[in-house]
């Protein structure tokens, strides 16, 4: 699949809350996953290790109350888009809102890097 393929897919899966069907879809079975440096959160690297993770944080949710996903600004291995997230998390009472950039790299047809920025 091309870039652009991958990006409208990935975009579609989202906004169905398809996450883990997006990672196993889509991924490279050694993708890495990257964080802003100043979360504490260590770099996952390899395709178990990505749905992990996502798995973890889904797990950490109580509420969903909003999920936005923008369309991607594509260029050639590259592209980018926007999620918004409204949710309350286990054991919390008052809603988070999550915004965040987040920019894919493409290679042989799989998502090959996906990096988050966002601001704590």
């Amino acid at each position: 699949m091309t870039t652009k393929e991958i990006a409208h897919q990935l975009v579609s899966y989202l906004k169905q809350a398809k996450f883990e069907e997006a990672q196993k879809a889509l991924f490279a079975d050694d993708a890495i996953s990257l964080e802003p440096k100043d979360s504490n959160i260590p770099t996952f690297q390899g395709i178990e290790s990505l749905i992990k993770k996502g798995e973890e944080f889904r797990n950490s949710v109580e509420t969903w109350h909003n999920l936005n996903v923008s369309e991607p600004v594509i260029s050639k291995d590259y592209f980018a888009i926007s999620f918004t997230v409204k949710l309350t998390y286990k054991g919390q009472n008052t809603p988070s809102n999550l915004e965040e950039i987040i920019v894919y790299h493409v290679q042989n047809g799989k998502i090959k890097q996906e990096q988050f920025f966002y601001q704590n």
